[in-house]
């Protein structure tokens, strides 16, 4: 009985876990097209560590936290 109860935590736990580590690439992209669906154009989107982050606009965060997406219009 308890492995089973281990089991079911274990399995309800860690899908929520592996979802928030997700190549900044890949969100780049999806991000890059949402905006694009709304007719934006004249940006840019950066990749940078979270102490370059400064005053820029956060869209996204990836690989664990350890980076930004920020987004600059030009």
């Amino acid at each position: 009985m308890k492995r089973l109860s281990l089991f079911v935590v274990l399995a309800l736990a860690l899908p929520g876990v592996w979802a928030q580590v997700k190549p900044c690439e890949e969100l780049k992209a999806e991000i890059a097209a949402k905006i694009d669906a709304n007719g934006v154009t004249n940006y840019t989107l950066e990749i940078v560590p979270n102490e370059e982050v400064g005053d820029r606009k956060v869209v996204g965060s990836c690989e664990g936290g350890t980076k930004k997406i920020v987004y600059v219009r030009n």
